[in-house]
Formats: C-alpha cells, sequence, structure tokens
C-alpha cells in the first residue's frame, strides 16, 4: 500500500500523462468504431467466417477474428504515445527513461506475441498445449524487465503471522516469478474459456479494464503513481478498442471476435498487473474467471469428457439459451471422474443423468450455472447477467482491497 501525497487533486507532473491517455482511448474507440465495417469483407473473402450457433436464423456467414483489427489499433496507439511516456517524468535521467522506456516496449513485445498466437490460432486451430506453453514464452519480456527495474519478490505476511512467529516479510523468490508466469498463462486462457455468447468475451474484458482504470485513478495521488500511470497509459486504449468490438460484437453480433480478441485482452491484463504491481489485486477482478477456470479443471484435463464447443445452446422452439450437454459412457471415467460426477452435482454446479451405461451431464461452465439458477434465458440476457456479476466481483474486490485488508495488515 502507497501513502497519498499531501497534495490535492491532480498533480501537474502527471495530469498531462492523465488527458493524453484519456484522448488516445477515445481516438482508439473511433478508429476502431470506423474500421471494423470497413475490413469485415476482408476476413469473408478469405473465409474467415462462421455460423452464430445460437441464433434459430444462422444461414449466414459472421466474419471471425475480428480482434485482429482492435489488437492492431491498440498497438498503433500505443507505438503513438511511447515519446510521451518516456519523457512523462520531472526526473529525465537516462537511468529513468531507460527504465521507463523498456517497460513500455516489453509490454509492446508480450502483447505483439499474444495478437500473433490469437490469429495463428484462429487460422490454424492451435492445439491446447501449444495455448499453455506459448503464453510462458511471451511473458518473458515483462518478467525480464520486472526483475531488471524492480525485482522485489517479497510478500507481506498477513495477521496474525507476525505476531505469532515475529515474521512480517518472506522472500518467495524464483516461486514468485514462476507465479507472474502463471498469471499470464491464465489471463491468457481464462477469457478464452469464458466465451461463446454474444457480447461476453468484449464485456468482462471492459469491466476488467474498467476496474483497472478505477484502481489507478484511486492511486493516482500515491507514491506509487508512476506505475498506475503506466497502467493508464495501456489501459485507456484498451477500453476505447474493446468497446468499439463490443459494439458490433453486441447481441445479435456482426463480427466474431475470435482467440486473437481473447489472448490480446488476456495478456494485456497480465502485463498491467506484473508490471503495474498489482498483480494480487487483478487477480481478484477476475473473481468469475477464476471460478469458471476451476469449475471447468474436470473437463478441461478429461478428468470428464470435453466436447469441443461448451457455449449454451439454443432451445429448438424458444428463443432462449438452455444448459448445453455432454454424453459418455460411465466406463470411459476414471476414480477422479466418477468423484467429480457424484461431488458437483451434490453442489448444485451440474446435471446428470444416467442410463445404464450412457450419462449425460452439463458442460462445467459458469454460463451453464448461471442457466441453472436463472433457468432458460436470452442470450443477450445470459450476457448482461454475467456482465453484472463481473461488476459486483470487482465491487468485492475494491472493498477487499482498501477496507478489509486493514484487518490483516498494519497500515
Amino acid at each position: 500500500r502507497y501513502k497519498n501525497r499531501e497534495s490535492s487533486g491532480i498533480n501537474a507532473e502527471y495530469g498531462g500523462g492523465l488527458c493524453l491517455s484519456l484522448g488516445t482511448g477515445m481516438i482508439s474507440f473511433l478508429i476502431t468504431w470506423y474500421l471494423i465495417p470497413q475490413l469485415s469483407n476482408l476476413f469473408l473473402s478469405a473465409n474467415m467466417a462462421g455460423k452464430d450457433l445460437n441464433k434459430r436464423n444462422n444461414d449466414y456467414r459472421v466474419p471471425e477474428g475480428v480482434g485482429v483489427v482492435s489488437g492492431a489499433i491498440y498497438l498503433v496507439c500505443l507505438f503513438c504515445t511511447i515519446p510521451f511516456y518516456v519523457l512523462h517524468s520531472k526526473d529525465n535521467s537516462s537511468s529513468t527513461m531507460l527504465t521507463n522506456l523498456s517497460q513500455y516496449l516489453s509490454a509492446l513485445l508480450s502483447i505483439c506475441c499474444m495478437i500473433l498466437l490469437g490469429f495463428t490460432d484462429d487460422v490454424l486451430n492451435l492445439r491446447w498445449r501449444h495455448k499453455l506453453v506459448l503464453p510462458t514464452i511471451a511473458s518473458l519480456p515483462i518478467l525480464m524487465v520486472y526483475y531488471v527495474t524492480y525485482g522485489n519478490t517479497y510478500i507481506v505476511m498477513p495477521f496474525p503471522i507476525p505476531q505469532l512467529f515475529n515474521v512480517n516479510v518472506f522472500d518467495l523468490g524464483i516461486l514468485y516469478y514462476v507465479y507472474m508466469g502463471m498469471l499470464a498463462v491464465f489471463c491468457t486462457n481464462s477469457i478464452n474459456i469464458l466465451a461463446g455468447v454474444n457480447g461476453v468475451e468484449c464485456g468482462q474484458s471492459v469491466v476488467i479494464a474498467v476496474s483497472v482504470l478505477i484502481n489507478s485513478l484511486i492511486n493516482i495521488n500515491s507514491n506509487a503513481w508512476p506505475e498506475h500511470m503506466f497502467a493508464l497509459y495501456l489501459v485507456c486504449p484498451f477500453i476505447g478498442v474493446s468497446l468499439a468490438v463490443l459494439y458490433y460484437n453486441w447481441y445479435p453480433s456482426s463480427v466474431f471476435v475470435g482467440d486473437t480478441f481473447c489472448y490480446f485482452a488476456g495478456m494485456t491484463f497480465a502485463v498491467l498487473g506484473i508490471l503495474g504491481h498489482f498483480s494480487k489485486t487483478m487477480l481478484m477482478f477476475f473473481l468469475p474467471q477464476v471460478f469458471n477456470f476451476i469449475l471447468s479443471v474436470p473437463q478441461l484435463f478429461h478428468f470428464v469428457p470435453c466436447p469441443r464447443h461448451r457455449l449454451p445452446r439454443l432451445h429448438p422452439t424458444e428463443d432462449k439459451l438452455v444448459m448445453s450437454t455432454v454424453k459418455f459412457k460411465y466406463s470411459q471415467l476414471g476414480k477422479l471422474g466418477r468423484l467429480f460426477m457424484y461431488v458437483l452435482p451434490k453442489l448444485r454446479l451440474t446435471e446428470v443423468r444416467i442410463d445404464d451405461e450412457n450419462v449425460t451431464m452439463t458442460n462445467l461452465t459458469i454460463l451453464n450455472v448461471l442457466l441453472r439458477v436463472l433457468g432458460d434465458t436470452h442470450e443477450r440476457s445470459l450476457t448482461l447477467y454475467l456482465l453484472i456479476l463481473q461488476s459486483l466481483c470487482s465491487g468485492i474486490a475494491f472493498l477487499v482491497r482498501y477496507r478489509l485488508v486493514y484487518l490483516f495488515y498494519d497500515e
């Protein structure tokens, strides 16, 4: 935690950077909003298109992988703001400018790598093992810059550990870098597995990004203002391009964002959390994604059969979504699979029907859990419910970060 400065209002030292960040966000929105319909035909002509499975009349093709447009515009905006970020501090010594430049360029490199991976996945349909390894490699630039410029691997111990063991801080050493590398893998894939409904991928990203923006504005008058100014430079253009994509991806969607946007968004959040030095707060903003990942573990690791698409399906007679299911033989399950199939229905997280050897189970996703609680729901409403849940979880994260934290840590 950082103490606020005595000055009130926005200090002139970073007021210009704040205005530039907000202005870049608005410009990125307008450019993306204009270019997406102009470039959609290029995706159709390249046969990068698909059908919207949750529409009754889905005989038309929807451009797919359009997230690469938002990613490219985002990178261009960040490239244009490099001089302003490097020189935004009053301390224009060579070491300070080199530190600022290295942080910014490493962020650009990692995000650019994930945009490339996402677009490659949209075109070539990569295997899951590639999706786990490549984000780890792409995070190496930001991890090295963190090591060179900051290098802090200590964690402050919460109450009552200091009182009981007289240990105030603990050095995780290399484990802290393992944690940050895993954070990058989690962020990039967690958005990708919570998808399949119009507006969900972009919507959840916008809510998380706005949460990051609010968090940085809260801390802009603190001694940690350089880190939060860095976050503002990155998150404002991201909000701009994401809102523009959401405009076209909202129900009924006229474009699909593809894996490109999911990886681009996830790595952007990982960069913000690691180089902005608020990775734990970032994880709290991902509470629905954490729940969805934990719930999905039995299928992701094939303890329970996992179909290619786990998105909710359209009711055959009503214009509403119902829980999607997977069918398999009970003999296919190992001990862990049978344990999950016994425990999860008890927790009301899935439904299981067994007919002799044939098993029908609802897929293990947060979208199916919402449908289980709410009943059959229109696609637009399901997206809204998820975004409300995402917003509530961000509110809980702020409550924990700025109020409940003082129950476990000293001032």
